[in-house]
């Protein structure tokens, strides 16, 4: 088991070394995949982003996603296409619920990140990284906004998942043209990371679009 998320981060960097040498993009789903995705980021020596998704709740059931809004340098509407048939939102719904979560996107990276904009992703090696696969919700919208940007691979990794789901996304990627991985280290029927906090205090400009400065850390350590 990990000491903490910067203890798996590490780990989960040396188990993606060999993308060291493809420049790869890193876009951690905080907040717990933040410092998990900061160590992996300072390992491979990448640059390292952050990737925000908003969820668009449904009509007098906000807890039931309609789908969810991804944040990029070309922002993407991810519909759960079998939700939205059901529940049948009134028209203009979805483009106002979409147009508020963009805002609060651009207010979190503002307030997170400094306004620092979102590293463009098209033909890049991108690694989403998260601090464990539980449902797997926000991770699948994520990684469906991710794809939309066109990377040149797309690899999902994480230091703790159950078996199920790692095998369901490798049963996915085969599926489709695009080079995508799903990617796991140890303790693969573990259901989440239940550590610390992982603010995003060392995500400031200094660290968004850059490589890491290996001296600086999220706090929570």
């Amino acid at each position: 088991m990990f000491r903490d998320r910067h203890d798996a981060g590490r780990r989960l960097g040396r188990a993606l070394d060999r993308f060291r040498g493809d420049d790869p993009l890193v876009l951690a789903l905080p907040r717990g995949g933040a410092p998990v995705g900061y160590e992996v980021a300072t390992t491979l020596d990448a640059q390292l982003d952050l990737v925000l998704v908003r969820k668009i709740g449904a009509p007098g059931h906000e807890e039931l996603a309609l789908g969810a809004v991804v944040d990029g340098s070309h922002p993407q509407l991810v519909l759960n296409d079998d939700v939205v048939r059901l529940m049948q939102p009134p028209p203009g719904y979805i483009e106002a619920a979409e147009k508020r979560e963009l805002a609060e996107i651009e207010r979190r990276r503002r307030l997170d990140l400094g306004g620092a904009a979102p590293v463009a992703i098209e033909g890049r090696v991108a690694i989403v990284v998260v601090d464990g696969v539980a449902t797997g919700a926000t991770m699948k919208a994520a990684l469906r906004g991710v794809r939309r940007n066109k990377p040149r691979r797309l690899v999902l990794a994480a230091p703790v998942a159950p078996a199920s789901s790692i095998d369901q996304e490798q049963r996915r990627s085969r599926d489709r043209a695009q080079d995508e991985t799903a990617h796991g280290v140890a303790d693969r029927d573990a259901v989440s990371l239940n550590l610390c906090s992982g603010r995003l205090v060392a995500f400031r400009a200094a660290s968004i679009g850059r490589r890491p400065i290996r001296s600086r850390r999220p706090s929570g350590e």
